[in-house]
């Protein structure tokens, strides 16, 4: 493996070990953590964790909370413990080795209260340049994401919540996955400035919720009329000033 950098991410209050080449923490994993609401006692699912990026931050947040990650890479998976032993969470974090290409039954985990994922952004690795090696399997859904939405809808209980970050083009892929077995869903566009089109969008969807569809307001990402690198409300969120409620 190449060299480990650490970093820290919510204003430092999480340390992070991670590859210096290959697939890095970012903003998704900062804003699928701060849209996790699991409430005190909840047992909550992080399938593709890497290093516990959004794990780790997750559970800052939601002290009350239990975490699983689950992560392919054995590499990944072993960066993961040592960052929940840096961080001192060994208590209420785990990282189990394991793949959504499988059934949830395999791992012989009791159904989850809620789970979180940020799945590879593409199926067809045709569809783009080629990434390294050492970042495919973060860019790629080998088996489509609609093995990551059906592996999730599995690992929670009836009621229970699944949260996701992915592009924005693909939103009705995503709500077409989910519609089968889960609704209630809530839906929150993410623009890198306000007046260009949402890149991103975080869905919220309860499992055989039956409540209609909402669209929530916007975050926006950066000002054009700012020097600051990130909104106020952005910046509030990224340092864990702030959470993504949802209604």
């Amino acid at each position: 493996m190449d060299g480990i950098t650490e970093n820290t991410v919510l204003d430092g209050r999480v340390r992070l070990l991670q590859p210096e080449r290959g697939y890095r923490a970012g903003l998704d994993a900062a804003l699928l953590a701060a849209a996790c609401d699991a409430a005190a006692g909840a047992r909550v699912l992080e399938t593709g964790c890497g290093v516990g990026a959004a794990l780790l931050a997750a559970a800052t947040r939601r002290p009350q909370a239990r975490f699983t990650g689950l992560e392919r890479d054995p590499v990944a998976a072993g960066l993961a413990r040592r960052n929940i032993a840096l961080n001192g969470l060994t208590d209420r974090v785990e990282v189990l080795e394991g793949d959504v290409a499988h059934r949830f039954r395999s791992l012989e985990l009791a159904t989850f209260d809620a789970a979180l994922a940020n799945p590879p952004f593409f199926d067809d690795p045709k569809t783009l340049r080629a990434p390294a090696p050492e970042r495919r399997g973060a860019w790629i859904a080998d088996d489509g994401l609609a093995a990551w939405i059906g592996f999730l809808l599995k690992a929670v209980r009836e009621g229970g919540t699944i949260t996701v970050v992915h592009r924005a083009d693909r939103l009705s892929e995503l709500l077409a996955l989910l519609a089968p077995k889960a609704g209630s869903v809530q839906v929150r566009p993410i623009h890198p400035f306000a007046d260009v089109p949402a890149k991103r969008v975080l869905v919220r969807a309860i499992k055989t919720g039956k409540a209609p569809l909402l669209l929530l307001p916007p975050l926006v990402l950066h000002a054009r009329d700012s020097a600051a690198k990130h909104s106020p409300e952005a910046e509030a969120i990224l340092r864990g000033q702030a959470a993504l409620g949802w209604a």
